[in-house]
């Protein structure tokens, strides 16, 4: 379980969470650093319920989230990025780079890595953690070059027979008109065409923020994951107020009405499995989580590596093509 941070970390109703959390550590460095009249042990005997409070708290608190809570979680700021999975889910990280046409989009990283027993491709939203790395990649925006990076290292994993991971944490691709001017919505629409004829598995995991077509331009899959505290939406919550009701502070009825969360798109078949977070969001153990993710990686590829890639390819174009529902009103049925 991760310790104490600064209660500016930490969302507002996690705010009573992270206090008990602060006295256990006190109690605990206390219980280390004290003589031995003060007898350790005894002190020590606080932080047994101490814990069972907190994790009755925690439970308490995450079965009672909105949608728009959800959102936040997956903004959180010490919610694990891309690179922090790389880290600890994967081994063996070989970074690749540059489209071939005009540059490195640090907004996407492509690189081949080691799952286990198996050699894969890892594409991923890169986000930064410092300031100075959040703007060399956009906060995770991806430019067209991004997306024709990402693809033709795709296509490579393809020529090698090399399965595909991508991680997904984005709010959109990039809007700017330098982007535009390079072909933003062109790039995204061939990423999403080919990756649905790549002749490997692709397994892609949404594992904090899936925005509109910048998180679509990588998501082109057999088996799309999402965390249990992730959203993926056509538009953010403040875009949806902001259009529909002039008035962005709408926000958490837009969340609501665009049922962007895990469960919500479990139940629309939008993904096909929802991974379990560690208590309190992936956040509070983000090496526990990783191992959580590359279990169910494995899992995924193992089951997938085992089909004919005739079939595969059935799969997957029959997975697309069932998405969404709709029904015929009884007047537009009449005429």
């Amino acid at each position: 379980m991760a310790s104490a941070h600064d209660l500016k970390d930490w969302l507002d109703f996690e705010k009573p969470i992270a206090e008990i959390d602060q006295k256990i550590t006190e109690i605990e460095k206390l219980a280390t650093t004290a003589p031995a009249a003060l007898k350790p042990q005894e002190v020590l005997a606080e932080v047994g319920p101490l814990k069972n409070l907190r994790d009755k708290l925690i439970r308490k608190i995450f079965s009672e989230l909105t949608p728009w809570d959800r959102v936040r979680l997956a903004r959180h700021p010490r919610r694990p990025h891309a690179t922090d999975y790389i880290e600890h889910a994967f081994t063996g990280f070989l970074e690749l780079h540059g489209d071939r046409c005009y540059g490195d989009d640090q907004a996407i990283s492509c690189g081949l890595a080691a799952l286990g027993p198996r050699r894969v491709l890892v594409v991923a939203h890169r986000k930064g953690k410092t300031t100075k790395e959040r703007v060399a990649a956009n906060f995770g925006c991806a430019h067209p070059e991004g997306y024709r990076k990402a693809l033709l290292k795709m296509r490579l994993a393809e020529k090698f027979g090399v399965p595909i991971v991508t991680l997904i944490d984005t709010q959109g691709a990039f809007p700017g008109i330098g982007a535009e001017e390079r072909g933003q919505a062109g790039a995204i629409a061939k990423s999403i065409q080919e990756m649905a004829t790549l002749r490997v598995p692709v397994v892609s995991v949404v594992i904090g923020e899936g925005g509109s077509g910048g998180a679509l331009g990588i998501g082109v899959a057999d088996k799309l994951l999402i965390l249990e505290h992730a959203y993926y939406s056509v538009i953010s919550p403040e875009g949806c107020a902001a259009i529909l009701w002039k008035d962005a502070e709408k926000k958490g009825e837009a969340a609501k009405a665009l049922r962007l969360t895990a469960p919500d798109l479990l139940e629309l078949g939008v993904v096909d499995g929802v991974i379990e977070e560690p208590p309190g969001g992936a956040h509070r153990d983000p090496v526990g989580m990783a191992a959580t993710l590359r279990t169910a990686l494995l899992s995924q590829l193992d089951a997938l590596s085992a089909l004919p890639v005739v079939e595969l390819l059935e799969r997957r174009y029959a997975k697309y093509r069932a998405i969404g529902k709709f029904r015929w009103s009884a007047a537009t049925a009449e005429t």
